[in-house]
């Protein structure tokens, strides 16, 4: 009894502990969910989400980059965690500069926004190797992702880890944190076939383990079928309006809606129109949806070799509403801000019941949500690819163009239309454009230092082995490189002129006979196995044979993609004497990585060093060289690209940080783009590409902070060959923007409180500069029918100048509106229907 007591006694001190904690911490949170939504601390909540992955920025713009979110409308910030560079080493963890991991969930919460925690351990994400640490790999008897001992250990353990570090830092809701969601495994569904019932248990003991570990906030499977309770099945997709949970007490949600497509080296350029990302946003919360994910909301960079594989470029801009250089893309972010300010309008409908479905036509429906039995929301769609359409609902008529939904926060009153952008637009992309907005400083004058790759065998460290070996077991993933070399003895009565056949699981491969380049070969990012053939001869006697297999990035998606291979797996020589000549099961000496990688030619400490040649002749259009230089950084705060479009394939550094791999020599497909893409109709990744005939990537992100006042050093290790003296750094020291706003749009949406007042509104043009940027000229202003669109506006017909107006509402403010009306701008041509153009330049 006494022994009850006591036990009583002690519960109730840890829970009054506890509610002093959060008191004295801030509120804390319980998270739970029912068929419609997450609940959290009893209400069910409509959430807005967008993920954006810490290693990829640095540590001093993610609250630029939250905050940016943050006023785009988002709720939460969902975030891989990133094995491989967490412990890099089995045991040894990391957790410092862009995997601060802590920190970057604190910096989320001070901006007031929650965290959804995809720990995977597995994250695809276009990461190297998925996420996993290579040396997992090497563990005997391991098998990733299935009913392996081994593995489940080891994936135990990291998960644990990661739980643990959350919980000591008091980052879960229940704590006082922010963290409302985790995630255990990643779109296994997508690749559970491939491991039989193996691949059905191990989800079984994934579920498990991860509930086991007591976050207190619940979990989530994502592309997961299968996902048993209490674990949530969420869509990942395009379009997941038709996605249904696996279980009636679960409600819908979508981890992963693309906002683009990730770049890969040889393609073109893929973009998401935003009429059809806001379509496929707007259906999914018609239809039911209560929590939603952009992915990516802000993409950002694949700094050093962090990019998977094959072949996934540097960039990982995604065409998302924040670009890989943190600034805002104009229309894509503000037309969502709206979408997402529209949505909220409809919260309390939305949570209060169930959608009831009305059909409208072919292709044409509403689903409407009651808060009582005369007081609701509806959203109606016309999910035609081509034909516009107008419907009756509710006893009034509306207009929905092809592909659109339109919402109704009251029943009555449109305040939003997914295909209708009325949101500023920016003329050009920050990392793309060149124009009087950006400073450009060129490296033509530089000083460059080089040192010379040995071809071959470089170093003490080589060994020979019969045979030709698979690179990732030989490398261990510490290098990009793997010298294979042999010799090909010739008789004097044997054929001198053959062809050499060489056969590679991938990614790309140099040939040198008798140290002379002789040929080169890739694949791709769909298929990075290729095959070379080149026609060479070759002297009597000894004839050496070295050949520089290239990786780029380690496979990260497919089922047992862990154990998918790269390198050589054949070397023939055809046409010789003997008809045709297998070199592969011979004896090869091999090399991993490159002399000046083991030198250490990247690190600042060797800048000085005698190793680097200097010269009045700069060597250009050399393979395997590395280049040394300064530069001054241009002026300002904001990010500086790196332009490597005159180099070839390499990797470069600044002040000894890496920014990435470079492949400026391979050119996407000359035929398969449109500038204009039509955003009706499904969308995939192919649908909508740009710079066709073009490098996939020619800038580079070098973050602000990674240079300083005077010289800084770059560093290129140059593959193929390409001329420094071209380079150029540039940063942007203004921003061109416009809108276009008719007199029959809607107001704007966050006017929205009754149907009395809205429709005593009027639209306006709204205009904004980043932070810290302000309005210093205004370059048209139209009131009337101005033709063109933003950049080529010229005057129509009916014109009301309104250039001194804007000047005065605009010059020198960071964000102005105007009001769009007769009553505001005058009429210039009465009973015309009229539009307002406007065009500005922001600068800092």
């Amino acid at each position: 009894m006494g022994g009850s007591q006591n036990s009583v006694a002690s519960v109730l001190l840890v829970v009054s502990i506890f509610m002093c904690y959060c008191f004295e911490r801030g509120w804390c949170s319980t998270v739970s969910y029912d068929h419609r939504a997450l609940v959290i601390d009893g209400k069910r909540r409509v959430l807005q989400s967008g993920s954006i992955h810490y290693p990829r920025a640095t540590p001093e713009v993610w609250p630029d980059i939250i905050r940016k979110s943050k006023e785009g409308g988002l709720d939460v910030i969902e975030t891989y965690v990133f094995w491989n560079y967490h412990e890099p080493t089995r045991g040894k963890y990391y957790f410092e500069g862009r995997f601060d991991l802590v920190r970057f969930v604190k910096t989320v919460h001070e901006a007031g926004l929650m965290v959804h925690l995809r720990i995977g351990p597995y994250v695809c994400a276009e990461w190297n190797y998925g996420g996993f640490p290579i040396w997992l790999h090497f563990i005997p008897g391991i098998q990733f992702r299935t009913t392996n001992k081994v593995f489940k250990e080891e994936m135990a353990r990291f998960l644990a880890k990661i739980v643990n570090l959350m919980k000591e830092e008091n980052l879960f809701a229940s704590q006082g944190g922010p963290i409302i969601l985790a995630q255990v495994e990643n779109e296994y569904g997508n690749v559970e076939w491939a491991y039989g019932v193996a691949g059905e248990l191990y989800i079984k003991w994934a579920a498990e383990t991860a509930v086991s570990l007591n976050t207190s906030v619940p979990w989530v499977m994502c592309a997961q079928e299968d996902a048993p309770d209490p674990i949530l099945n969420t869509c990942n997709g395009f379009y997941c309006d038709q996605f249904t949970p696996n279980s009636p007490s679960k409600p819908k949600m979508w981890t992963e809606n693309y906002s683009g497509w990730f770049l890969s080296f040889g393609y073109a350029i893929p973009y998401r129109p935003v009429e059809d990302l806001a379509f496929a946003v707007a259906r999914f919360f018609e239809t039911g949806g209560t929590f939603h994910n952009y992915y990516m909301y802000f993409g950002g960079t694949n700094f050093g070799r962090t990019a998977g594989g094959p072949l996934v470029a540097t960039s990982y801009d995604y065409d998302a509403p924040i670009d890989e250089y943190g600034f805002i893309r104009q229309p894509k972010w503000g037309h969502l801000r709206d979408l997402h300010k529209a949505i909220k309008q409809c919260e309390e409908y939305l949570i209060s019941s169930d959608p009831t479905h009305q059909q409208l036509g072919k292709n044409l429906e509403a689903h409407i949500y009651y808060k009582s039995a005369d007081d609701c929301a509806a959203f109606l769609a016309n999910f035609d690819s081509k034909s516009d359409a107008n419907v009756t609902f509710n006893g009034n008529s509306y207009f929905l163009p092809a592909w659109s939904v339109s919402i109704l926060p009251d029943c009555k009153n449109v305040i939003f239309n997914t295909a209708k952008v009325v949101s500023q637009r920016n003329l050009g992309d920050v990392s793309l454009s060149h124009s009087s907005s950006v400073n450009e400083i060129s490296l033509e004058h530089t000083v460059w230092s080089w040192y010379e790759e040995e071809v071959g065998i470089w170093g003490n460290n080589s060994f020979t082995e019969p045979g030709l070996l698979e690179q990732i077991n030989t490398t261990k993933d510490v290098s990009d490189f793997l010298w294979y070399s042999t010799s090909i003895y010739v008789n004097a009565d044997e054929k001198k002129d053959v062809v050499l056949n060489i056969k590679s699981l991938g990614h790309a491969a140099q040939v040198y006979v008798n140290k002379h380049l002789i040929g080169f070969g890739y694949g791709n990012h769909d298929d990075p196995s290729f095959s070379l053939a080149e026609k060479i001869s070759l002297n009597e006697g000894n004839n050496t044979l070295d050949i520089l297999s290239m990786m780029i990035g380690v496979q990260n998606y497919g089922p047992w993609f862990d154990v998918q291979g790269a390198g050589l797996f054949s070397v023939v020589l055809i046409g010789s004497s003997k008809g045709k000549d297998s070199l592969s099961s011979g004896k090869w000496t091999y090399e991993v990585g490159l002399e000046g990688e083991n030198l250490g030619l990247d690190k600042v400490s060797l800048a000085n060093s005698s190793l680097w040649m200097h010269g009045t002749s700069l060597p250009v259009n050399k393979s395997l060289i590395w280049y040394k230089g300064y530069f001054i950084a241009p002026e300002g705060t904001g990010p500086l690209p790196l332009n490597l479009t005159s180099m070839g394939k390499g990797q470069a550094w600044v002040n000894g940080q890496s920014i990435g791999r470079y492949w400026s020599a391979y050119l996407s497909p000359s035929k398969g783009c449109t500038e204009n893409c039509d955003y009706r109709g499904t969308y995939n990744s192919f649908k909508c590409l740009k710079k066709c005939g073009q490098p996939a990537q020619t800038l580079y992100h070098i973050p602000r902070s990674w240079v300083h006042s005077g010289e800084n050093l770059l560093v290129l290790h140059e593959e193929l060959g390409g001329d420094p003296s071209r380079i150029s750094v540039m940063t942007r020291t203004g921003l061109e923007i416009c809108s276009v706003v008719s007199e029959d749009d809607p107001p704007p949406v966050d006017s929205w409180k009754s149907n009395l007042e809205f429709k005593s509104l009027v639209p306006e043009v709204r205009l904004s500069c980043e932070q810290g940027w302000h309005i210093t000229s205004i370059k048209f202003a139209s009131f009337g029918t101005p033709a063109g669109s933003c950049g080529t506006f010229s005057l129509g017909n009916c014109h009301a100048d309104k250039l001194s107006l804007v000047q005065e509402a605009c010059i020198g403010r960071e964000e102005c509106s105007i009001s769009v009306s007769a009553a505001n701008l005058g009429d210039p041509c009465a009973g015309v229907p009229k539009r307002f153009a406007v065009e500005a330049l922001c600068s800092y």
